[in-house]
């Protein structure tokens, strides 16, 4: 057997494990009849959604394969459907244990916190072993089959990247619509609590937590995990070609194979570890978990690189990518976590109105970007050069990818940790619903509250990673474009330049634009409910939930294809037209303004949320007063920022560059037809 069937066999493993340990989850208590009832509803909802998703996205797929076919051959073909249906089946994983997780966390709460976390943390587990497991082992089977040809398996990477766009944008657009109309007619307006059964919209609240942040997340870092190791093949076979200095010919292939295989097995053991700590602060038992599997991996790391290239340098860059992700996740707390003075001061400004919460909140955003793109360009010089740019700039490129593989080499326990936070909010929303005594609501707000946080570490992490492995995909697509420079100075590429930095605006803009409609739409309905509904608001008469899941769902299916069209065609027309080079300042252009706008929009939504409960937890007049109305609204703008638009951005600018990259071999030959049209 061949080293990446074998590593394939690691990937079956993490799948074995994610299934033993969804038994487990399913063997535990439902709860009582009205529990299941609530989380029938739930489920139901995510189900029907990502039922009606399928099929859309199944016509998109054929589509876009009858052109790859025709354009790039069979094998390209090939890859992509099989790239999506894995990241479709890691989106469905993910979303059916923690629909069914949720309720058993918020039995389990009834009987102490230790339980409820080791539940809530162990449906996230599945989700985040369902990615890694399906990625390496579809990698590692198409490679061989291919006969070991990287060309081919760039179609891999472009259904995982298809897909996890639609997921994003589609489940970001449906939670946040809902999320939206519950909280401002619900807790504005009518003044009732959050999660409040009465709530028509409070279902598909409990929907989208599920579809956006379960599969949503899943899929973003599902592609940035197979995009990582596709770039770093890539780039290892060019610099293979080059004369790379090493112990193994095939080293630079081997190496980030061995390492997402060894990044697995750190996983289990972290995942394992911190279901059974016996720490009493939810939050270190996560960070227990991570840090124990983040040093298993740094010294297999060094091992493997001292016995493949003779010597460290791989192991550095590996270390500088690690070490970046997991500072970038360190720092994004700093600005959205109500331990810090950034969320606390957006909470004293909303004092004095809306107006003040939200312009501080902006300001918090745009702080927050500076720190995370020094520390991005530090893991970009230092793994260049470290890799030996300066004498051969393929070594130094292909240090990049290296860097991007170790961020994402404890994707298992990086998805684990950031998948149990919805469920933790899910359980919550269910013992609300269901009345359960109020002690079990506190177990619940605790895990939701270190959920929150880790969700914000999760999307720092996930935007650090987009960074790295665009830029390690951008290089990939210059080698097969054989582009050796890029000249700002030549006007069409200065062009390529600013409509690629455009982009990612023109793409917030329409994913704010869809979600405000559809919270609209769901506004308008739970009011419509509230008013016609008899002895509603007595808890007497029972709300449409089905109707404001079916909103939720239309607006999302509907709004989320024109962003998913643009991102996909915009870079195929821009080097079809304009050629290579003014795509590669497309690219760049894209890259910068995406990653910047992606970390801007994240940070501020998260602290305008923080700030909201740190309002609630009695500060500044506590709930129902003048400033608790005014974080609401602040955090009801924060939604689609951290929810839908800041988190697509991650996706956009992959898919752009993986979408070049599939592509480079038909625009170097054929593109430039409007230039040369001009010339």
């Amino acid at each position: 057997m061949n080293l990446y069937l074998l590593c394939g066999l690691v990937g079956v493993f993490a799948l074995i494990f994610a299934l033993v340990l969804g038994k487990g989850i399913n063997s535990k208590s439902a709860g009582n009849e009205r529990m299941k009832e609530l989380a029938g509803y739930i489920q139901d909802g995510a189900m029907a959604f990502l039922k009606r998703e399928y099929f859309y996205l199944a016509i998109f797929v054929g589509a876009v394969c009858v052109l790859i076919l025709l354009t790039l051959g069979w094998q390209t073909a090939i890859a992509f459907v099989v790239g999506a249906i894995f990241s479709i089946f890691a989106g469905y994983f993910g979303m059916r244990i923690a629909t069914s997780a949720n309720v058993r966390t918020a039995e389990a709460a009834r009987h102490g916190q230790k339980g409820a976390l080791e539940i809530a943390f162990s449906g996230g587990a599945v989700m985040g072993m369902s990615v890694v497991g399906l990625g390496i082992l579809g990698v590692s089977i198409l490679y061989t089959a291919f006969d070991y040809n990287v060309v081919y398996l760039t179609g891999f990477g472009l259904g995982a990247s298809s897909i996890a766009l639609f997921a994003r944008v589609g489940g970001g657009i449906y939670t946040k619509a809902a999320d939206v109309g519950a909280d401002l007619v619900g807790k504005v307006e009518a003044g009732i609590p959050e999660d409040d059964p009465r709530n028509p919209a409070v279902i598909a609240d409990n929907v989208g937590d599920n579809v956006g942040d379960v599969a949503g997340m899943g899929a973003d870092l599902f592609e940035s995990y197979v995009g990582s190791l596709i770039s770093a093949i890539t780039l290892g076979t060019a610099a293979m070609a080059a004369g790379i200095e090493s112990l193994n010919d095939k080293a630079a292939i081997f190496f980030p194979f061995l390492l997402l295989a060894a990044g697995i097995v750190a996983s289990v053991v972290g995942i394992l570890i911190a279901r059974k700590s016996k720490a009493d602060n939810p939050q270190k038992a996560l960070d227990s978990g991570t840090y124990i599997g983040g040093i298993i991996v740094i010294i297999i790391s060094a091992v493997l690189s001292k016995m493949l290239f003779g010597g460290f340098t791989a192991f550095i860059a590996v270390l500088v990518g690690l070490v970046v992700g997991m500072l970038i996740g360190k720092i994004t707390e700093i600005y959205t976590s109500a331990d810090y003075k950034h969320v606390t001061n957006i909470a004293e400004q909303s004092q004095t109105g809306a107006a003040t919460n939200i312009i501080s909140g902006l300001a918090v955003g745009m702080k927050s970007t500076m720190i995370p793109i020094i520390l991005i360009a530090i893991g970009v010089l230092v793994s260049f050069y470290v890799m030996g740019g300066n004498t051969n700039a393929t070594f130094g490129l292909y240090g990049i990818a290296l860097s991007a593989i170790g961020m994402l080499s404890i994707t298992g326990l990086t998805v684990a940790v950031d998948a149990y936070g919805p469920i933790a909010d899910n359980a919550g929303g269910i013992a609300e619903m269901a009345g359960l005594p109020k002690e079990v609501r506190q177990i619940t707000d605790k895990l939701d509250s270190v959920g929150n946080t880790t969700a914000a570490i999760g999307k720092g992490f996930a935007i650090g990673s987009a960074a790295l492995t665009s830029l390690a995909l951008f290089a990939a697509f210059a080698q097969a474009a054989k582009i050796t420079n890029i000249d700002l100075l030549e006007p069409i590429t200065l062009v390529g330049l600013l409509i690629g930095a455009m982009l990612p605006f023109i793409f917030g803009a329409l994913t704010m634009e869809s979600v405000s409609k559809a919270a609209n739409e769901m506004i308008e309905e739970v009011r419509r409910q509230f008013k016609t509904i008899p002895g509603i608001m007595e808890g007497k008469g029972k709300p449409d939930y089905a109707k404001c899941v079916d909103i939720s769902t239309t607006a999302a299916l509907k709004e989320m294809m024109l962003p998913g069209i643009i991102a996909i065609v915009s870079p195929i027309g821009i080097g079809l037209l304009l050629g290579a080079e003014a795509l590669g300042g497309f690219l760049g252009g894209a890259v910068a303004s995406g990653v910047l706008v992606a970390i801007f929009m994240a940070n501020s939504g998260g602290a305008w949320d923080n700030a909201k409960k740190y309002i609630e937890l009695g500060n500044f007049g506590g709930k129902g007063s003048e400033t608790h109305k005014a974080g609401v609204v602040g955090d009801t703008v924060g939604d689609p920022f951290k929810d839908t638009s800041g988190p697509s951005m991650n996706i956009l600018i992959k898919l752009m560059t993986i979408v070049s990259l599939v592509f480079a071999p038909l625009i170097a030959e054929y593109g430039g037809i409007l230039l040369n049209l001009i010339k």
